[in-house]
């Protein structure tokens, strides 16, 4: 199946929900205003649509290979990454002054979702890459950057993350990479990474890895951890690619999904060691790596939101064409689309609800991150920055977790044929489910909500959000329509169920641990849930006004009939998951561990 751009959805919320127009009021965003962002979308749709959609197939069916340390992309992927690299998408996001266009996250995200639906196995290079550029960018030094940005902002060299290694998964205190400094202020770098994305192919003539190791002596735990960078070919001081550093792909793992992708296991330092850079200071890499992973992290959440649309899509396509049974209501007197069928139009909609508001709550965060970046107000800067920082394992979390659900109704709608895989559903279920563990699993974006987010500043971040909720409802109520009065409704007791929540965490994570980490995923799941049911309440309300002046009434019908649904069928389930957190949290860990 053809995969074809949301392109009204996301200029939609890129114009109204996000604000593109002010945030092109920000120093350096001055050329980004809506008929930029209309432009740059369709152009990323033409790419993503022609090129990239094509070769997802077979990627699942042709996956990228390993022989004897060469890692081959499958065919036709190295010819895609040349025109992705010449057409500039590598760079949309990144400052001119190292060859990218300087462009708003807000249009950058939405390019992002249309890369990752067209071929999410081929958009996890470039997403590595990004985070590789932050990291530089905020902590490498100036020599650092005058050797590896512009290429990897042009595309001509890419980007890892090298975290994880046999013994240490999440637990990074565990890292054992060690790294022994040199004369020259440079170090050999030796230990073993695994689930390293990209970490060996064909498409680029260098690759970038940001390794985490320690330096001897330095102390134990996650306050030793330092961060480097270990190019796959040293870099000549004229910039010329030098001789192939001591880092080898061992092998690569085969997978339940995003076959297309190359997950390599590193061996850095097989023989003299491999050669490293410093990046920042030492002892501080952790921090650096959380700001690749906090890209990381939204990205994967777009992700989610990007496979549920293609998804979606394929569904509807074959809903319209698989003829099966006389809809129960007589209204087709032999057999029918199944589309006509309520239960199938339920789970359309379904899919449908969650992807429009996981996409508006991920836009709204986008605008939050450029207001925290560019706004010449310091004040206005911090309460952007803490905005999107509250919204991120909500955009990766509950974005993510929709998508096994989305994926999942796709394949129930196809009935047999989604568990076929010539139909090609089901690669998007099994592509899907990498997303709620990679760049963090569910449970570690729930315990960053609860430490980080909510029982740090005693609840106020969240409680102030809802504040704002509460504000959306009072306009839904004044304007009166009968859509507008149900969905302030159930947003309203959605808020209050959070409210609950957030008083139960702030007031127990540190006298009962166990009580409020039992309830994390919930947690997140509930407020992810409020958060896009809000977002789609204030669609609602501009949907209205643009009917009232005439303009694109289908779409704005349907804007208005799809957050109705998601209001009677998402947020209800707030009040269920309150209770579960609150009133549940004892009999989670109640069972003796030996009668498992």
């Amino acid at each position: 199946m053809s995969y074809v751009a949301p392109l009204k959805d996301m200029l939609f919320d890129i114009r109204y929900l996000a604000d593109i127009e002010s945030i092109a009021k920000l120093p350096g965003f001055e050329d980004a205003g809506f008929d930029t962002a209309q432009a740059v979308l369709e152009e990323a749709a033409k790419f993503n649509e022609g090129v990239l959609s094509p070769l997802n197939r077979e990627g699942d069916k042709n996956p990228t290979s390993w022989d004897g340390g060469v890692v081959t992309a499958t065919p036709g992927f190295k010819e895609a990454f040349e025109q992705f690299t010449q057409g500039g998408w590598q760079g949309l996001q990144h400052p001119v002054d190292f060859g990218g266009q300087g462009l708003p996250k807000t249009i950058g995200a939405a390019c992002g979702e249309m890369q990752n639906s067209a071929n999410m196995s081929f958009a996890l290079c470039p997403l590595l890459t990004d985070g590789a550029i932050e990291a530089l960018l905020t902590a490498g030094s100036d020599e650092l950057k005058a050797s590896y940005l512009e290429k990897l902002v042009s595309g001509k060299w890419t980007g890892t993350m090298n975290l994880t290694e046999p013994q240490a998964g999440s637990d990074l205190a565990a890292v054992r990479t060690r790294a022994e400094p040199l004369a020259d202020g440079s170090f050999r770098i030796f230990g073993t990474k695994i689930f390293i994305t990209w970490g060996e192919h064909d498409m680029a003539e260098n690759i970038v890895h940001l390794v985490l190791a320690r330096i001897s002596g330095a102390p134990e735990g996650t306050k030793g951890i330092s961060l480097f960078v270990v190019p796959k070919f040293l870099v000549n001081p004229d910039g010329s690619l030098g001789a192939r550093n001591d880092v080898q792909c061992v092998s690569i793992e085969h997978k339940l999904g995003i076959k297309a992708s190359p997950t390599a296991v590193l061996q850095f330092g097989d023989k003299a060691g491999a050669v490293g850079y410093l990046v920042g200071q030492e002892n501080r890499g952790l921090e650096y790596m959380f700001i690749m992973m906090n890209a990381a992290r939204y990205g994967v959440g777009v992700q989610g939101i990007a496979i549920a649309q293609r998804a979606y899509q394929q569904a509807v396509e074959f809903a319209r064409e698989r003829v099966q049974s006389r809809p129960v209501d007589g209204s087709v007197m032999a057999g029918a689309p199944i589309i006509h069928h309520p239960d199938v139009r339920r789970m359309l909609m379904t899919m449908r609800a969650y992807t429009e508001g996981c996409r508006a709550m991920a836009t709204v965060a986008a605008a939050a991150f450029d207001a925290a970046h560019h706004h010449p107000d310091a004040p206005t800067r911090k309460q952007n920055q803490t905005f999107y920082e509250f919204l991120v394992p909500l955009v990766k979390g509950y974005s993510t977790e929709m998508s096994l659900e989305v994926t999942s109704l796709a394949v129930q709608v196809h009935g047999g044929m989604g568990y076929i895989e010539e139909t090609g559903c089901a690669q998007y279920y099994r592509d899907a489910k990498i997303l709620t563990i990679y760049e963090g699993t569910t449970a570690i974006q729930a315990n960053d909500l609860v430490g980080r987010k909510t029982a740090r500043d005693g609840g106020q971040t969240a409680m102030a959000l809802a504040a704002q909720i509460a504000a959306t409802e009072a306009l839904l109520t004044k304007s009166g329509t009968s859509d507008a009065l149900a969905v302030a409704s159930r947003l309203r007791a959605a808020r209050e169920a959070f409210l609950q929540v957030v008083d139960f965490v702030a007031g127990n994570t540190k006298a009962s641990p166990n009580a409020v980490f039992s309830g994390s995923v919930p947690y997140l799941m509930l407020a992810g849930n409020l958060m896009a049911g809000w977002q789609l309440a204030r669609s609602l309300l501009i949907a209205q006004d643009q009917i009232a002046k005439g303009e694109d009434v289908a779409f704005m019908q349907a804007k208005i009939i799809t957050t109705r649904f998601y209001a009677d069928h998402m947020l209800t389930r707030a009040g269920g998951l309150r209770d579960a957190i609150v009133d549940g949290a004892a009999c989670v860990t109640a069972l003796p561990l030996e009668a498992f």
